[in-house]
């Protein structure tokens, strides 16, 4: 039986990251710094979970390469631009002995580091004033992964996912380094447990090793 619920749990998660992944491969081309300045991790006790903004989808434009030989071409058959290869990096916070959060504490913890309400019903972690310049995401372990905010008083959260997709706003080692401080920060909050993508407990040697696959694939993607 609870082998069905993780299933369960982590397929409403599998299908969130899923529509983000196909979210961030509209937006046309990466999103720019704006220069703001970044709300590092910190709990509030005058955070409430009533004011939240969402993000705008940009536009995407298409661009023809014009070959040795003049050639005319329809606007309406220009060739999409190629998608950059993307990774996704996934941590869990969960509650301890299969337990669960209070939705309101749950809420309030992720506002007290800086995330916000917005695309797809979860939260996002923003890079400045840039809506699109998202630095990572958390979405709830139940399904569909959306937090319903109008009843979240009433709500048990038996945990959340918190995932960075790359590239982005930040250069890969800064926003992963974000992500595990944050990620701590809320743990200790909720007396939580803070897993690896597979369920595992997030041990130094696994940590290490995520950051060092994120550098080796900011390296092979600039190389590319």
């Amino acid at each position: 039986m609870d082998g069905l619920r993780w299933l369960l749990l982590i397929s409403g998660i599998v299908v969130v990251v899923g529509i983000y992944f196909y979210g961030r491969m509209k937006a046309s081309g990466p999103s720019v710094d704006t220069g703001g300045s970044r709300v590092e991790p910190q709990l509030s006790a005058d955070d409430d979970v009533e004011s939240f903004t969402d993000s705008a989808p940009a536009e995407t434009e298409d661009f023809v390469e014009i070959e040795e030989e003049p050639m005319l071409v329809d606007d309406d058959d220009e060739p999409a631009a190629e998608p950059s290869p993307q990774k996704i990096v996934t941590l869990r916070i969960v509650a301890r002995e299969r337990g669960s959060f209070r939705g309101d504490d749950l809420i309030l913890s992720l506002r007290g580091i800086g995330m916000r309400h917005g695309k797809f019903g979860i939260f996002h972690r923003i890079d400045g004033d840039d809506d699109e310049a998202t630095i990572f995401s958390a979405a709830s372990l139940v399904e569909p992964g959306s937090f319903d905010l109008e009843n979240i008083k009433e709500q048990s959260i038996p945990g959340i996912s918190l995932f960075l997709v790359l590239p982005g706003p930040l250069e890969g080692a800064e926003a992963f380094d974000m992500m595990i401080e944050s990620a701590r920060t809320i743990t200790q909050a909720l007396n939580g447990e803070l897993l690896d993508e597979s369920g595992s407990t997030l041990s130094i040697q696994r940590e290490r090793y995520m950051r060092e696959e994120v550098i080796q694939f900011e390296h092979d993607n600039h190389a590319a």
